[in-house]
């Protein structure tokens, strides 16, 4: 007898069906064989499966047993199929009454079960939920422990169910199951930051530079000696970034569902992101990569912020891996098996030392290195690397009297209050473009000539600019786009001289 059940394929950052196949043949030997390009978590489910059936008390069909997973050119990775095979081994094994197959044949159902029938979390179910909703499923069987994720998701039947023993019983009609409820979904950023920019002691133009970049989701970098509050200033970041919106949260969640991330008590990530990876991390870290593919540091890092902290002690062709993806927003990680792509918004905020020692240029302390470590450890840095950085600022050591002044310093939320007013002039704008673009960083060329218009007076300044700071093509786009949102900030529609002035000055 043969049964079929829908399941699904994470790939990239959405899912595809994958349909179960189950047929237990009427002659043969007994055997237990499962093809359909499946790597060996799946094929390892064979045992989970046969011990998960009968420690719930039904019966494994000792026959010939084909489990074929389609469509077969499509990669099967994980133990998430564990549940539709064992359900349909008990369906063609006439386990399963014929009413209950019709409900079955409604659902898509996913889940990895341990030899005692247990339900264990599976990564990705969110992509999943959205998939059997998008198809026009009636409900979703999947893992308790994964219900708060599923249940942002209106419109279907979610049953988060803990064991194969329970399933059954439900099938069966002995015990009842109800669907979950919905989760009320509340996007207000009532987040407590650990930072704030009032803990913050000078550094006034440091926190202007920050505020521009908040505003238009642009690159950032800054440089000076220790102890000057760069760190600080990134952790303090967060606090003045606009609240996610529903898609971008949803957006967001799916990527960490997928990475295996999402804590399974969170139902959605309502925070920006923020990634801080070690300078020793590796190219596959930061892009995404690995065997079974997931997410990196770029992805994780999508919608958010990914600081890099001690920039030029970051490997060089670490570094220059980041080119295409700031140009891009995504990336494409290419295997033998196929490509998967993921998105990659982020805002790349660096900070450096002038120098190996720190204190090159200091009014504190004498820089000790040699003029050819202090040349060798700026080259680690590369100009195309640094043509995609919008803002570019020295930021010097802070003057003890301000550190012991009792000053009254501009809290976070005043900033946000800006950022979120400036944003939301960027949002107006480019309803045109249908969401493809949110901010004014992610302008093209042809976005910059039809949204940023130039007075006559700033047009002039940016052509002398242009020679004077020997500004590629790409730079004076960037100076554009971000004169455009410092003419946001200030509330004018035009981009004035002294919009193009400010910007000139972070390049």
């Amino acid at each position: 007898m043969l049964a079929k059940i829908l399941s699904g394929a994470n790939i990239g950052l959405n899912a595809v069906p994958v349909t179960c196949e189950i047929d237990i043949a009427a002659s043969g030997l007994p055997s237990f064989t499962i093809v359909g390009l499946a790597d060996r978590a799946v094929e390892e489910s064979k045992d989970r499966v046969r011990s998960a059936i009968r420690n719930c008390g039904a019966e494994f069909p000792s026959k010939k047993i084909t489990v074929n997973l389609a469509p077969a050119d499509l990669p099967k990775e994980g133990p998430s199929y564990d549940l539709p095979i064992a359900l349909g081994l008990l369906i063609a094994s006439g386990q399963i009454p014929e009413n209950k197959v019709v409900e079955l044949n409604e659902s898509l159902v996913v889940g990895e079960l341990s030899l005692d029938g247990v339900l264990r979390r599976t990564h990705g179910i969110l992509p999943l939920v959205i998939l059997a909703k998008e198809k026009g499923l009636k409900r979703i069987i999947i893992p308790k422990d994964n219900g708060h994720e599923a249940s942002v998701v209106s419109g279907i039947d979610i049953f988060a169910i803990d064991s194969l023993k329970d399933l059954i019983k439900y099938l069966l009609g002995q015990l009842i199951i109800e669907p979950l409820k919905k989760t009320e979904i509340n996007l207000e950023d009532n987040s407590d930051f650990e930072y704030d920019f009032a803990q913050i002691k000078g550094q006034e133009q440091a926190k202007r530079a920050l505020e521009i970049a908040a505003a238009g989701a642009h690159n950032i970098l800054l440089k000076g000696p220790p102890g000057a509050g760069k760190t600080m200033l990134a952790r303090a970041f967060p606090s003045i970034l606009p609240s996610l919106s529903l898609d971008e949260a949803i957006e967001v969640t799916k990527i960490y569902s997928i990475a295996g991330l999402l804590d399974s008590k969170v139902s959605l990530i309502t925070t920006r992101p923020f990634r801080s990876p070690h300078h020793s991390a590796s190219a596959v870290g930061l892009l995404g990569g690995g065997i079974n593919v997931r997410p990196g540091e770029i992805s994780l890092s999508h919608r958010g912020v990914l600081f890099l902290d001690e920039l030029p002690e970051f490997p060089r062709y670490v570094l220059e891996s980041l080119r295409q993806p700031l140009e891009d927003h995504k990336i494409t990680v290419s295997r033998a098996s196929g490509s998967l792509t993921f998105p990659a918004q982020f805002i790349l905020f660096g900070a450096q030392n002038p120098c190996p020692c720190g204190f090159l240029g200091s009014k504190i302390r004498n820089c000790s290195c040699m003029p050819g470590s202090i040349s060798k450890y700026k080259r680690r840095i590369s100009g195309p690397l640094l043509d995609r950085i919008d803002i570019y600022l020295e930021v010097p050591a802070v003057e003890v009297e301000k550190l012991s002044a009792d000053l009254n310093i501009e809290k976070s939320v005043d900033i946000r209050r800006r950022v979120k007013k400036a944003r939301e002039i960027q949002l107006d704008r480019f309803k045109p473009k249908a969401g493809k673009i949110l901010t004014n960083a992610e302008m093209s060329n042809d976005d910059i000539k039809e949204f940023c218009a130039v007075t006559q007076e700033g047009l002039e300044l940016l052509k002398m600019a242009i020679s004077s700071l020997n500004l590629s093509a790409r730079g004076y786009h960037r100076v554009l786009k971000l004169g455009r949102t410092i003419a946001d900030l200030s509330g004018s529609e035009n981009i004035l001289t002294e919009h193009i002035a400010e910007a000139l000055q972070y390049r």
